[in-house]
């Protein structure tokens, strides 16, 4: 137990590296004993990090499996998570073994397929349990690699475009993040996160090229930080990368980029800018309310207009982290429990979502909405399963969706009700797309040939939406269970956040 976490992020990467080296060939064989070995390693994942949740004691607010030791030039590897970070590691290797069931279809250079998503589930897992910035900067930056590499090499026809689209607005905006680490440890002589955690930065007025910053130092760490995070949540206005990376990946590099990747912007809010930078983030609060009121709206309304279901589903993405970045600097219970269950649920929805999308794009290779019409017909199941995933990106009581929503703008409704107005338009928006996009793909006549002769879902895509369906459903119906395990952790962080603005002499205004 006391190696669990480091047992759970590497053993992927274990299995990446007995496939590079000694499976052989492209034949079908080949091809099938890197998928079995690929979904095994990640299925053990999963079992694995649930001794994780089993042994987690969520009254306890610290970091809990903690594991130390010397690294190299007087760094540490440190991992540990708390109630913030332990729903994020499951979430990880939930979808991981879902994802590998959705690339079974894949014929063209299997074996680096599967490496590339398990090499990528290590860094993944490692930015929610990293305890030291560079460790978390190893594995936040090594993340666009795999990444870039499943798009550009199995994507679709514009995949380069969209693979350095991805990697330089993500790369660039992390160089900020570097800097402002190098200054941190330069200013708190250390990288140890539970410390930085504890360490005031000056939020005094600071002059730099003749200019006068009023929150300091901790206004610029701020900034920094925010050029990557916003960046990886696909905050408006940069967010551009995010439908053209979407539409140019493979069904499994949509979901994992959907569900996981987006999400770590925001665990970076709630890790970093936050508890580190209470100031600079209530300073900040207005200006992200803004734009996360904009990509709720604009981009909701871009969604309206697409043909491209995967360009649909993605501008939806960009819409619901708006919801997510109002929950977190809401700074409140409510808002950021909000925030971590939004996350959590989208998760699961988008995930899903996209894998419907993939579904009838194997059947019929297009994603052109124009191209279906009458599927009930002729797929009864799928329609049902496409219509529990779309009543709950909608966010329809009973499903997870909707849990996350209400608690994002009950917190926000207690800080700024203009942006919950806003935020409210953009969930009456949501229901437009999203039930005009079920109604072109699922109901009308069946007229068009080419659709007369698919097939409904078989067992293994039915065993896909299973787990998900389940986990929508449950969260919908008993969000406890998520609730109960972050909520100590969220009330520590909020407790810390008010009592940094408390001792820096800011008024917290409330409405």
């Amino acid at each position: 137990m006391n190696s669990l976490l480091s047992l759970i992020t590497f053993l992927p990467l274990i299995a990446a590296v007995v496939l590079l080296l000694f499976l052989r060939g492209e034949d079908a064989d080949a091809q099938r004993n890197a998928k079995m070995l690929a979904l095994f390693a990640t299925a053990a994942t999963f079992l694995l990090s649930l001794f994780v949740l089993i042994g987690f004691d969520p009254d306890e607010t610290g970091f809990q499996f903690v594991e130390e030791a010397e690294w190299f030039g007087g760094l540490t590897y440190k991992m540990g998570v708390d109630g913030i970070s332990v729903l994020f590691v499951l979430l990880t290797t939930f979808l991981m073994p879902i994802t590998i069931g959705a690339c079974w279809n894949v014929t063209e250079r299997v074996k680096e397929y599967m490496v590339s998503f398990l090499i990528l589930e290590t860094l993944m897992l490692g930015v929610f349990t990293a305890l030291d910035l560079v460790l978390f900067y190893v594995f936040f930056e090594g993340s666009l690699i795999p990444m870039f590499l499943i798009i550009g090499i199995w994507g679709g026809r514009d995949r380069i475009y969209a693979a350095f689209k991805f990697f330089l607005y993500t790369f660039l905006g992390s160089v900020f993040m570097l800097v402002a680490m190098v200054a941190m440890y330069m200013d708190a002589g250390t990288t140890d996160i539970p410390t930085l955690l504890t360490y005031q930065f000056s939020s005094e007025p600071t002059r730099i090229l003749g200019l006068t910053v009023v929150g300091g130092m901790q206004l610029l760490l701020f900034l920094a930080f925010f050029a990557s995070f916003a960046v990886k949540l696909t905050m408006w206005p940069v967010h551009t990368w995010l439908p053209d990376a979407h539409v140019q990946a493979p069904t499994a590099g949509s979901v994992i980029l959907a569900a996981i990747l987006l999400k770590m912007g925001g665990y970076g809010f709630l890790r970093f800018s936050l508890p580190m930078f209470p100031v600079a983030s209530d300073m900040m609060q207005d200006f992200i309310f803004i734009l996360s009121v904009v990509a709720v709206i604009y981009t909701s309304l871009v969604a309206l207009v697409q043909e491209d279901m995967k360009k649909l589903i993605a501008y939806s993405s960009v819409a619901h982290m708006g919801f997510v970045t109002l929950g977190i600097f809401a700074a409140n219970q409510q808002g950021i429990d909000g925030a971590i269950f939004q996350m959590l649920s989208h998760g699961f929805i988008s995930g899903a979502l996209f894998l419907i999308v993939g579904v009838i794009y194997d059947r019929m290779h297009t994603r052109d909405i124009a191209a279906y019409g009458g599927l009930v017909i002729r797929m009864p199941v799928y329609a049902l399963i496409f219509m529990l995933f779309t009543m709950a990106n909608v966010g329809l009581p009973g499903t997870s969706g909707f849990v996350g929503e209400f608690l994002t703008m009950m917190g926000t409704f207690q800080v700024s009700t203009w942006a919950t107005f806003g935020a409210a338009l953009g969930v009456i928006l949501s229901a437009a797309y999203a039930l005009w996009l079920y109604r072109r793909v699922v109901f009308g006549d069946l007229i068009k040939e080419s659709l007369k002769a698919i097939t409904d879902m078989d067992r293994r895509e039915k065993a896909l939406f299973a787990p998900l369906v389940a986990a929508t459903l449950i969260l919908g119906v008993y969000p406890s269970l998520v609730l109960d395990v972050i909520g100590p952790s969220v009330a520590s962080l909020v407790e810390t956040y008010e009592t940094a603005l408390a001792e820096a002499g800011v008024r917290l205004a409330r409405n």
